[in-house]
């Protein structure tokens, strides 16, 4: 399928798409190279540390944090689907992309970042069950519902991204291939189109408003039930406790929801594509270092269980 639509872009063989980035700001590029080193290398060793955490630690054999581990597998993923790429850009004149790597660029990152919206919103209903249902919590939370609930969020998230893959490349480009973005995604790639993309930005809208509104309906309405949960409880440690325990999937939360909403569920005659290259920067590069300093800096446990790892490296030694 994928030969015969390349042939289709522009009547002969479409070879693949320049990425123009930044290169319009050659200063910048070098900056941002350093950085994105920089930024990509404490992305891998702080989620790696929390994957790693999850499993080593019986006490963090739970619900909250087999959730967390599969968020920062998803976010290690997700960055490296881009910035190797865009790393490459950077070093040199090439800014290449080709076909089939546009497409698989596109599906992993679009597939990603969908399953981490829907996860969110599980995460949301695990602190829910924890802190309104404590004495059923662990009769809700069953290990095969966690294995569920979590394939089904990969699996909504990854058909999703197959659907939006296969209308946006199913689109006639007519030679167009400079993208005006550092990464394949949907409103850059739909801007390249010669053909009246209506339909395809009114079915984007649509999937986003699913995606990436309902699951935000859901968390509000399980922090309504927490935060009455918690104003109920006598103790002030106690709701230091519950507040700390949701507190930092709020603020993940707030910073993932609020750059998807302005890349996906906005207009297309509003996008700006500057701005959305600042965007795409903060949830591709930005959002994945953040979530693993978040959830170790804010929370007792993880701490514990490095300090408890550290010590054995020592001891062993």
């Amino acid at each position: 399928m994928w030969p015969k639509l390349m042939e289709q872009k522009n009547g002969s063989s479409f070879t693949g798409f320049i990425l123009l980035g930044f290169s319009d700001r050659p200063q910048l590029e070098l900056v941002l190279f350093v950085v994105l080193l920089v930024f990509y290398t404490f992305t891998l060793l702080g989620n790696s540390t929390i994957i790693a955490l999850s499993h080593v630690d019986p006490q963090l054999h739970t619900p909250m944090y087999f959730f967390l581990s599969n968020l920062s597998f998803l976010d290690l993923c997700y960055t490296t689907s881009i910035v190797p790429q865009f790393l490459v850009n950077l070093s040199g004149a090439d800014k290449s992309i080709s076909f089939g790597g546009c497409v698989v660029q596109l599906f992993m990152s679009l597939g990603l970042g969908c399953t981490e919206c829907i996860l969110l919103a599980v995460m949301a209903f695990d602190r829910y069950a924890a802190v309104c249902r404590p004495l059923h919590y662990t009769v809700i939370m069953h290990p095969r519902l966690c294995a569920l609930m979590a394939s089904a969020s990969w699996l909504v998230g990854f058909v999703n991204s197959l659907l939006q893959t296969v209308l946006i490349f199913l689109l006639p480009l007519c030679g167009r291939n400079k993208l005006d973005h550092f990464l394949c995604e949907v409103p850059p790639l739909l801007n390249l189109a010669c053909v009246d993309t209506t339909v395809n930005e009114s079915e984007l809208f649509f999937v986003s408003v699913i995606i990436l509104f309902i699951p935000v309906a859901l968390i509000i309405f399980s922090y309504v039930q927490i935060a009455r949960a918690i104003l109920r409880i006598k103790s002030a440690v106690g709701q230091r406790k519950a507040f700390g325990t949701c507190g930092s999937h709020l603020t993940v939360v707030s910073l993932f929801y609020g750059t998807a909403i302005y890349a996906y569920a906005q207009p297309r005659n509003n996008y700006s594509q500057d701005q959305g290259k600042v965007i795409a920067l903060f949830y591709t590069i930005v959002s994945p270092i953040i979530n693993p300093l978040i959830y170790t800096l804010r929370n007792k446990d993880v701490k514990a269980a490095m300090k408890k790892v550290l010590w054995k490296d020592c001891d062993s030694r």
